[in-house]
């Protein structure tokens, strides 16, 4: 059995897309993400990080990156403190959202980027 590790941290999630800068675009103006690096190491490589405001872990897209096919991810969970809210921002900005779904473990939305990237968006239920 392997030693146990200290500290591991997810920093970084692959999300597969078609058009870079659409998805760039989306990201950055419809959810409000930060736009941390853009860099084209050659036409074939493009690096895109992007992070979600309050997140420690970044999300890549770009060019040359990984096998997985566009709109492929479909496991980003994220925790919001208003499902309600979340919601009215997603539509507010264009970006096709569920209905509020209301279970014991909590509430989510959900919604997908131009790909097809299947996001969760989770309110933590109310503790003790």
């Amino acid at each position: 059995m392997l030693p146990r590790m200290t500290t591991i941290k997810i920093e970084v999630v692959n999300v597969p897309v078609t058009d870079v800068d659409r998805a760039k675009a989306f990201y950055v103006d419809q959810l409000g993400f930060s736009a941390d690096h853009d860099h084209e190491v050659n036409p074939e490589l493009r690096f895109v990080q992007l992070t979600p405001p309050g997140s420690a872990c970044s999300i890549v897209i770009g060019k040359g990156l990984t096998d997985m096919e566009p709109g492929s991810q479909r496991g980003i969970m994220a925790v919001i403190p208003s499902a309600e809210e979340a919601r009215k921002r997603l539509l507010d900005n264009g970006v096709k959202a569920s209905d509020v779904d209301v279970q014991p473990w909590g509430n989510f939305v959900y919604f997908s980027d131009p790909d097809g990237n299947g996001w969760t968006l989770q309110e933590l239920p109310k503790r003790g």
